[in-house]
């Protein structure tokens, strides 16, 4: 999430140059779906790297690094996900490119339809594999990916604990999606995976706990913090430590990852109601609890 106006705002520029150049372009853009994007004719690499060069080339305190380049959902589109490092911290951008290489756009495709959600919801609730609070058959479930590294979840934790206050009925379920970005994050949530699956009570704990002391974790220093972390928290933090390392856990953490990705997570927290993808848990208390009343009459 963008969290300041700062941070926004080469976000708000690489979308109003890409629009822009759009705009002037001498041909018209081509129809979407009309030329499928394939491993062929995606945007290489070079190209992209070009690109970010010439829109953010006269700025030395911004730099980027570039992710898998792969065909979009929605056909014709290439999909480029771009990691921007920007002086505010890493930001987070989608471009998505036309066939013939010659336009993009900034921003998010989202699910259409009469039930647009419900693709999602049940992908989820296929592929969740982390600790969960509420009700087993509650009519709405909360999905949250969150990285245990990240400063803006830290910040959404007690939005989500005061909904969950407020609306006892729903079920929320943790996903790590600990981001490449963050040097400790992967390493927390394997912890936190092991954490999981001794008490589901602790879990809870260890999270709030290793929030808490985000800014006293490095990477040097993470297996002893965390391993304190999971004693405090009510388990055996030498068990955890061993657990953590091992290939099994590393593999729940990369397919609640994998998950992520399927349902277009790119940044943290993310947060989904019912499938619903939340993109700012700024908004006011009230609102967020009328959207998850309006789900659970929807889930009836």
């Amino acid at each position: 999430m963008y969290r300041n106006f700062s941070s926004m705002v080469a976000i708000l520029l690489l979308a109003s140059v890409v629009m822009a150049q759009t705009r002037t372009a001498q041909k018209p853009a081509a129809k979407l779906g009309t030329a499928p994007s394939t491993k062929a004719n995606l945007p290489s690499e070079e190209t992209v790297n070009a690109f970010m060069q010439q829109m953010f080339g006269y700025d030395s305190s911004v730099s980027w690094k570039i992710g898998d380049i792969q065909p979009a959902k929605a056909e014709g589109l290439a999909e480029v996900p771009v990691t921007l490092m920007t002086p505010q911290g890493p930001q987070q951008v989608t471009l998505y490119v036309t066939a013939d290489g010659k336009h993009a756009i900034v921003g998010e495709i989202m699910p259409f339809g009469a039930k647009p959600f419900v693709e999602t919801r049940e992908a989820l609730e296929k592929g969740v594999n982390g600790p969960a609070r509420g009700p087993a058959n509650s009519a709405v479930t909360i999905v949250e990916f969150s990285d245990l590294q990240c400063p803006h979840c830290k910040q959404a934790q007690p939005i989500i604990e005061k909904l969950l206050s407020d609306e006892p009925n729903a079920r929320i379920v943790f996903q790590s999606f600990p981001l490449p970005s963050h040097n400790w994050a992967a390493k927390a949530a394997a912890y936190a995976d092991c954490v999981g699956r001794a008490s589901n009570d602790a879990f809870w704990k260890f999270v709030q706990k290793t929030y808490d002391a985000q800014e006293q974790i490095t990477e040097s220093n993470a297996d002893e913090k965390l391993t304190a972390i999971a004693n405090d928290s009510g388990v055996k933090g030498a068990d955890i430590a061993v657990c953590a390392a091992k290939p099994e856990t590393t593999a729940r953490v990369q397919q609640s990852i994998a998950l992520g990705k399927s349902v277009d997570v790119s940044g943290t927290p993310t947060v989904f109601v019912n499938g619903y993808k939340l993109r700012n848990l700024g908004m006011p208390p009230e609102m967020l609890k009328s959207l998850v009343n309006f789900e659970a009459k929807q889930g009836k």
